[in-house]
């Protein structure tokens, strides 16, 4: 059977007439593909690119969330560090006012004002898993109010030489200063942790997904008009 293609000998032609027989026979396979073939390779190969986009989508997102994750869990730690802290301070407080209560002629009123905001401190718990901005304010004012009391108290004890002799008295005092110093560490810990963590859901690309997931921006402490420094309980 003949062959389809006929070609001359290279000594029957010329040079150009060589390169015009190849680019004929070329043109003719060429002719010869299935467009179909063609199409579908095409079709493949977006299809490819499509499922790898997909797939670069879905991994960085669950590497996204995985670090949300991370920093939201240091948050909450970070947060039952400070009431882990307050509460020591809460602790304190029922020692401190019967020492003050031996004392003859003491200010009931000012005892009292202690004893109440103690109670209301104590009160406020908040899940660390649901630190909204409300609760977190709340919380704060509530032992603001406390870290005023306490500070009202002591600073009236001063006027009473002989229970700032009182043995009893005076290891309280350091010990409810070593819980102030605890209590701004805790305090600003967690607020570093809250920035980290604001940070990562507002910077792009996590702030896309961060809302869907149900990441929202934290609330840290914020500074008490007034309360810059711990209360003072060196004496």
């Amino acid at each position: 059977m003949p062959h389809r293609y006929h070609i001359a000998s290279k000594d029957d032609v010329s040079f150009d007439e060589w390169k015009n027989y190849l680019e004929e026979i070329r043109k003719m396979v060429i002719s010869d593909l299935p467009k179909t073939k063609f199409m579908k390779g095409t079709r493949n190969l977006t299809l490819l690119i499509v499922l790898g986009i997909l797939v670069i989508f879905v991994f960085w997102g669950c590497s996204g969330y995985n670090q949300l994750v991370k920093q939201d869990e240091t948050v909450q730690n970070k947060w039952n560090d400070v009431q882990s802290s307050y509460q020591r301070r809460a602790d304190l407080i029922p020692n401190l006012v019967n020492t003050v209560k031996g004392e003859a002629n003491f200010e009931q009123t000012t005892l009292q004002n202690v004893i109440e905001a103690r109670s209301r401190a104590t009160q406020m718990r908040v899940d660390p898993a649901d630190l909204t901005p409300e609760k977190v304010q709340e919380f704060q004012q509530a032992q603001g109010q406390l870290s005023a009391a306490l500070g009202r108290l002591l600073m009236i004890t001063e006027n009473y030489p002989n229970l700032r002799a009182n043995d009893a008295f005076r290891n309280l005092q350091t010990q409810l200063e070593g819980t102030e110093n605890r209590i701004n560490v805790a305090r600003n810990d967690f607020n570093a942790a809250v920035n980290n963590y604001n940070t990562k859901v507002r910077s792009f690309p996590t702030n896309i997904f961060a809302g869907i997931m149900g990441f929202q921006r934290k609330q840290g402490f914020t500074a008490e008009q007034g309360a810059e420094q711990a209360p003072d309980v060196q004496f």
